[in-house]
C-alpha cells in the first residue's frame, strides 16, 4: 500500500486512489494515507492530502535560473563541421548570456576532455570566469573538465537529459552560423575553419543585429548620425557590415 501510494502521489489525489484500491482489496479507509504524510511527502515531493506540490519546495525553474543570473553564465556546446575531404571537425563555442557575445571558439579533430579543459582556462582568466556554466551531457566533458571548472571556482550545470532547450542560447548560436555562414562555404581544412570563425564572430559580436538586445550588437555598436552609408563586404560578401564616412 506505502509503496502504490508514493508512486501515485506526484500525479493523483489520494481520494482517487481509494477506488482503485479497493476493488482488489476490499474497502480502504482513508485514515492510513492520512497518518502517512512525513514519508510520502519527503519521499516524493507531493503532498497527497491536498493534492498538491510541497509549498517548501524551490520556486526556481529552469528558465528563471537563466533569466536571475545571465550575466554570470556561459554555456558551451560543441558542433559538426564537415571538409571538402569529407572529415569532420569540431568547433568549440563559448557564449555569454548577458549580452549574447561568442566569448570563445575553438577547432579540433579529436575534442577530448583534456583538449576542452583548456580551452576553458585560455578563454577565462582567473578574474573573468563566470559563475555558471552550462552545458550538455556529452562524454566529452570528462572528468579532467570538471575537475577543471571547479578548480577555477566555476559552477557547472549540466542540463537534463535529452533537454536541449535548457541549453537554447547557444543552439541558437550554432544555428545562426550553420544557416549564415557555413552551409554556404566550403571548408579545406582545420586552419581555414578557424579564420572562417573568427571573421564572422567579429561580425556576430561587433555588427550582427539582435531581437533580444533590441536591435543592437553584442559589442555596443557606436552611433554615426553623419555621412554617407557604404558597405563592407564580410566572408566575401556573404554578409556585410554598414557604416558611414
Amino acid at each position: 500500500m506505502r509503496r502504490i501510494t508514493i508512486r501515485r502521489a506526484r500525479t493523483w489525489h489520494y481520494r482517487k486512489m481509494r477506488p482503485c484500491i479497493e476493488p482488489s482489496n476490499g474497502p480502504v479507509s482513508l485514515s492510513p494515507f492520512q497518518s502517512w504524510p512525513d514519508c510520502i511527502i519527503n519521499t516524493s515531493g507531493y503532498d497527497f492530502r491536498k493534492g498538491q506540490p510541497r509549498r517548501d519546495r524551490p520556486s526556481q525553474t529552469w528558465k528563471t535560473f537563466l533569466h536571475n543570473h545571465a550575466d554570470v553564465i556561459a554555456s558551451i556546446d560543441l558542433f559538426v563541421v564537415p571538409t571538402i575531404a569529407f572529415e569532420q571537425l569540431f568547433a568549440f563555442l563559448i557564449l555569454g548570456h548577458g549580452r549574447r557575445q561568442l566569448l570563445w571558439f575553438a577547432v579540433t579533430r579529436h575534442p577530448t576532455a583534456e583538449w576542452l579543459a583548456r580551452q576553458i582556462t585560455e578563454a577565462f582568466p582567473w578574474d573573468r570566469a563566470p559563475t555558471y556554466i552550462v552545458r550538455d551531457n556529452d562524454r566529452a566533458f570528462g572528468s579532467v573538465f570538471t575537475r577543471r571548472i571547479q578548480a577555477m571556482g566555476i559552477r557547472d550545470r549540466p542540463t537534463s537529459f535529452r533537454s536541449p532547450w535548457q541549453n537554447g542560447h547557444i543552439e541558437r548560436l550554432i544555428g545562426s552560423i550553420r544557416r549564415e555562414c557555413t552551409d554556404h562555404l566550403i571548408v579545406l581544412n582545420e586552419e581555414h575553419l578557424r579564420r572562417i570563425l573568427a571573421k564572422f564572430s567579429a561580425y556576430y559580436n561587433g555588427w550582427r543585429p539582435h531581437v533580444s538586445l533590441g536591435k543592437d550588437a553584442p559589442n555596443r555598436r557606436p552611433i554615426e548620425p553623419f555621412g554617407d552609408i557604404v558597405a563592407h563586404a564580410i566572408l566575401g560578401g556573404l554578409h556585410h557590415r554598414y557604416a558611414r564616412i
